[in-house]
């Protein structure tokens, strides 16, 4: 029997497809009648990197950008939903109240989405894969590729179609 879903971690780069996979992310919602919690990654330096900005910025200047940067990535992402809401799902304005919880959370991103999904309980995985040169229709982006080879969860990988854009939603 195949497990009823009732939790859906949708995780976003904020990229063009993000918008894409976030109608995914809510339509699927929608037909399971499940909660979608939003995550977004706002990616670690890797150390080396790491070692340099602490001779410039002190834990108090990071803190205050890596907080800026938040409420901005949670702004831009209750705004795409707002124009999913009025644009595209006008027969069920309720599917916005699906998503229960937006979060913005500092690490490596595939290591912190598989942490969430499983701190949260959550019973499937939704995200978007952008292409990135001329092998992108052979490879993933390394971030869906570490999610996919480590987790036990269901994972949607939703591939941005030809002319599909951020700009698709705002406009059409």
């Amino acid at each position: 029997m195949i497990p009823k879903i009732q939790k859906i971690l949708y995780a976003t780069d904020l990229s063009a497809n993000s918008v894409y996979a976030l109608r995914y992310a809510m339509n699927s919602a929608l037909k399971h009648d499940a909660e979608v919690i939003i995550l977004h990654v706002l990616e670690d330096v890797d150390p080396a990197s790491q070692v340099m900005l602490d001779l410039y910025i002190d834990e108090k200047r990071h803190k205050k950008i890596v907080d800026e940067h938040a409420a901005e990535a949670k702004n831009l992402i209750m705004d795409r939903l707002r124009a999913i809401r009025d644009k595209e799902l006008k027969d069920h304005p309720e599917v916005a109240d699906k998503v229960i919880s937006i979060e913005v959370c500092e690490g490596f991103p595939a290591e912190r989405i598989l942490s969430k999904a499983e701190e949260l309980n959550c019973d499937e995985i939704i995200m978007g894969t952008h292409s990135k040169g001329l092998i992108a229709n052979t490879f993933l982006g390394s971030t869906a590729k570490r999610v996919l080879r480590r987790t036990r969860k269901p994972v949607f990988i939703i591939p941005l179609p030809k002319g599909e854009t951020d700009i698709t939603l705002q406009n059409g």
